[in-house]
């Protein structure tokens, strides 16, 4: 079954209007297709579908983020009307998540929290719109499950800030126009302490970025270097060395973002009949093979309780109440959940995982699975790192051992 959120009048009302909104917005006869299950229809009404331009359409009529003020182009709603949109996107095989995930899910809510009105007048509406895409520029080379010891150096200048250092695993980076940007701005303060939230510009001069080649083929993250990058301090988010603050912000919202999907070519472009199921279970040569179908039946369950958390959370959510660690939660157990899912699928196809013929698509979309799906547990928080969150923060048990706490940053052993 599918975990949904009962719907009241409220929520059916809204639900009525969405559809009304998307009867108006598509070609005639889309919805007609999809709810009579007619798939010839629907590859003709779909046909030449305009990926960019819905982005723009659905990013100007609120329902691209509900929960943002109506002023900066959302509806000042609540979670559950997030929920509803995604469920009917989902039933009408739209885009779940477009090219601006970081910008929708991360660059906004930090900026509608932490920023200033002018950067929400710059910036919120062209986030929406998907004509400005955003990228995260955290992690670095030397610092990777520890954030908050990063070494990119940000250095006052009269009103501007020169940046120098390194970001790695960035997420798009080659095509973003802007970047949340998180430097070190004070080396005589703890490391937590001393940090500042930034927005880059990407086409700044000193910023160079390298796209890093991955065992499946693409080439969606990056290496970025910075060399004498000249920042506003009017792209400052939040007060000099309290980014931190900032970076918490965008962080919960990635783990709420990440937790419970996955990133396939579905979501992100649409059009794909979604039978997650169906598509599996076909996808297995033998299903008649027991320790096959042992392993189907453990996925189900797993899915279902997955489902049952994410339910959990958006419950909470519409109540009004925090969600608590269901955000990490989710996203440790989604990205390890699809990592034994394709490692089946992997194992299952036999040789036939190894080599196929030229064009053989199934092939090809099950091995890229696999690769894609390594870099599940890293991305949006390791599982490592979450779960010592969930060990301190549901369990109750004591913090790990910080020898660099309260330490200032020039003191600390690097490596």
């Amino acid at each position: 079954m599918k975990w949904k959120i009962e719907d009241t009048p409220e929520k059916t009302e809204f639900r009525q209007k969405f559809r009304a909104w998307l009867a108006s917005n598509l070609k005639d006869g889309w919805l007609e297709a999809i709810d009579s299950a007619n798939d010839e229809a629907f590859a003709k009404v779909s046909e030449g579908f305009d990926f960019f331009g819905w982005m723009t359409t659905i990013g100007k009529s609120g329902y691209g983020a509900p929960m943002w003020p109506k002023e900066y182009g959302g509806m000042s709603g609540e979670q559950w009307m997030v929920q509803l949109v995604r469920e009917e996107l989902e039933r009408y095989r739209l885009p779940l998540f477009g090219i601006n995930l970081l910008g929708v899910g991360l660059a906004g809510p930090t900026i509608i929290a932490h920023g200033t009105d002018q950067q929400k007048e710059l910036y919120l509406a062209k986030i929406l719109s998907g004509e400005e895409i955003w990228c995260q520029l955290f992690s670095e080379p030397g610092s990777g499950s520890d954030l908050s010891s990063l070494s990119t150096r940000a250095i006052k200048d009269g009103d501007e800030w020169v940046v120098n250092g390194q970001k790695v695993w960035t997420t798009i980076a080659q095509f973003a126009k802007f970047g949340m940007l998180l430097a070190r701005t004070d080396l005589d303060l703890p490391k937590h302490d001393g940090l500042t939230y930034f927005i880059l510009d990407m086409k700044s001069p000193g910023v160079e970025v390298k796209p890093l080649k991955q065992m499946s083929g693409g080439a969606e993250f990056n290496e970025v270097f910075f060399t004498d990058v000249r920042i506003p301090d009017a792209n400052r988010v939040g007060a000099i060395n309290q980014g931190w603050e900032c970076a918490r912000t965008t962080l919960m919202n990635e783990r709420m973002t990440l937790s419970g999907i996955s990133l396939d070519i579905s979501s992100i472009t649409g059009g794909s009949k979604k039978d997650p199921w169906g598509s599996f279970i076909g996808s297995i040569s033998d299903t008649s093979d027991p320790i096959a179908r042992q392993k189907i039946a453990q996925f189900y369950i797993e899915q279902e309780c997955k489902e049952i958390t994410t339910f959990r959370a958006n419950s909470a959510r519409a109540r009004g109440e925090q969600p608590g660690a269901e955000g990490g939660v989710n996203k440790v157990f989604n990205a390890e959940f699809n990592q034994r899912k394709t490692n089946f699928l992997i194992n299952a196809a036999g040789m036939g995982a190894i080599a196929w013929q030229e064009g053989d698509r199934q092939a090809e979309s099950r091995a890229h699975a696999f690769l894609r799906a390594r870099a599940a547990t890293i991305e949006g928080g390791t599982s490592e790192v979450l779960r010592n969150q969930m060990a301190e923060r549901i369990l109750g048990l004591p913090r790990d051992v910080e020898v660099d706490r309260g330490i200032p940053w020039n003191q600390i052993r690097r490596n």
